[in-house]
């Protein structure tokens, strides 16, 4: 018997649709990319020589106070700013020769975050990167590091482009003290959804700051083992559906 006209098809069958999903991934998954974020950034600064892995703006400012006024450079500092370049742009390339998009876009860029993370750790681990945090080693630690969070830079504009920055938090902090301000006074907001907004920008603030404070622990306890904390994170991210 040929099937009816009616039956349902595999769209019907998925209660979750593109849509949908991105939509629940904006809402949530910014908040734990924010806590990878804030450990990849503190365990490089304190294991790898004073590199800002999950941000540029404080490497171009060090940078940019040596050649003024002189001093020894890091090269791994100066180095991270094309790097990230680099690494942005080869995530673009992926990307665009995978041919995906939405949904299978993101969880294409969240496994790769994960294998560069992956990568920090063990390249971390067998060379003791953090024994000498301005040698070598620790600077090709650094690099990787750089490139994961460039990955993630990248995955946010290309695959969630509404979701905000989970690594820089000056924006964040902006927008929470609007929000609050808005959410507080009594005569209407200036803008519509004050409370949503808060509530956004709170959760990647202090998803943020709670990875920085468990990786400067752990750090101390764990050395360059510290690199599994956001590894781990990242898997269940590039797992999460």
């Amino acid at each position: 018997m040929p099937l009816s006209a009616t039956a349902p098809t595999a769209t019907h069958l998925n209660p979750l649709d593109d849509s949908a999903a991105l939509s629940w991934s904006e809402k949530r998954l910014p908040a734990l990319l924010s806590v990878i974020a804030g450990m990849v950034d503190l365990t490089g600064f304190l294991t790898l020589g004073n590199i800002f892995t999950a941000h540029i703006t404080g490497n171009l400012v060090l940078v940019a106070a040596v050649a003024v006024r002189g001093g020894p450079i890091n090269p791994a500092q100066a180095l991270a700013i094309p790097v990230f370049i680099l690494a942005v742009a080869a995530v673009w390339l992926i990307a665009r020769a995978s041919g995906r998009n939405g949904p299978d876009l993101m969880r294409l860029l969240l496994l790769l975050q994960f294998l560069l993370l992956l990568g920090v750790l063990v390249f971390a681990v067998i060379t003791k990167a953090s024994a000498d945090p301005h040698g070598l080693m620790a600077g090709i630690a650094a690099m990787i590091a750089v490139a994961a969070m460039a990955c993630q830079f990248a995955l946010l504009r290309l695959a969630l482009p509404r979701a905000p920055s989970t690594a820089v938090m000056t924006g964040n902090l902006t927008n929470a003290v609007l929000a609050l301000l808005d959410w507080l006074q009594h005569n209407g907001p200036i803008s519509a959804g004050a409370a949503d907004r808060l509530r956004s920008a709170l959760q990647l603030l202090l998803g943020f700051l709670a990875g920085c404070i468990v990786a400067a622990a752990a750090v101390a306890w764990l050395g360059d083992w510290t690199w599994g904390l956001p590894v781990a994170l990242a898997g269940i991210a590039a797992l999460l559906r």
